[in-house]
Order: structure tokens, then sequence, then C-alpha cells
């Protein structure tokens, strides 16, 4: 995304309706700082989160890609600065699907957690969250001579 001024200026200073990428490359621009901003401080993504940010980044790259190839001559749009969006959406592709897969994990584990704490735990009775009667506080004293 490092080649956006250059583009930035032709688009300003070529032919009518170049202006058009400025809309894309701010798009981009807002998403790549909302990534950023999930992960300030050594924080980790929330995968659910990232997914779709992830998805409105790799959709302004498909939809950039072809405004950006149907206008190249048009708006004198450099082979390099397009050849750099096509890789960076191919990143951004295939962070999506491992964000997404990983989404999609969580969603699958939360769910049998739900169906485990509806069912009483399991066969072996009520149980914490981590299994076992001994992390929900639920421990029985044993009776008789104390």
């Amino acid at each position: 995304m490092a080649a956006a001024a250059p583009v930035t200026a032709y688009a300003q200073a070529a032919a009518p309706g170049c202006e058009k990428i400025r809309g894309y490359l701010e798009e981009r621009k807002n998403l790549v700082g909302r990534i950023q901003g999930m992960s300030k401080g050594g924080k980790k993504l929330d995968a659910r989160k990232a997914c779709g940010i992830f998805g409105q980044l790799a959709n302004n790259g498909v939809t950039m890609i072809k405004w950006l190839e149907s206008n190249k001559a048009w708006c004198q749009i450099p082979d390099q600065f397009i050849g750099g969006i096509k890789q960076d959406n191919v990143k951004a592709v295939t962070i999506r699907g491992q964000a997404c897969k990983v989404a999609a994990q969580m969603e699958t584990m939360e769910k049998r957690a739900r169906q485990q704490a509806a069912q009483g735990g399991g066969a072996g009775g009520p149980s914490g969250p981590l299994g076992g009667p001994g992390l929900t506080g639920e421990i029985k004293i044993p009776q008789g001579a104390l």
C-alpha cells in the first residue's frame, strides 16, 4: 500500500473519473487501521472480528483490482501498483481464511460447551467449565467422624 501516494497524484491530475481510486484507497486505509488497532499493545486479534474485517479488505481488493485493470490506461496507473495491490489482496484472503477457520472452531467449541452445560455436564453429573466437579465449587465434604 506504499504505492498509494503516486497513484493518488496520478488520479488527481488524470482524466475525469480517475479520482474514484481515492475512495477505494481510503476504505482500504481505514480497514488496515482497524486491524492495527485490534492488535495494539501486543493483543492477539479476535478471530471473529478479524474474519469480518479481513473479508471486507479482500472484497475491497477484488473491487479495486477490477477497477484498476479496466481504468489502467485512462488513469495512467502503473503496473507495479496493480501488482502490489494484487499481492496485498492474496495476503488478505489468506489471513481471512485462517481467521475465519479459527472463528468457526471457536463457535463449535462454545456450542459444545453450551450443550454440555444444558445436559448437566455429561455422564458424571454437573461439571465446571473445564470439566470435573471441583471447578464449579461443588466439592462434597465426606460425612463421617469429623
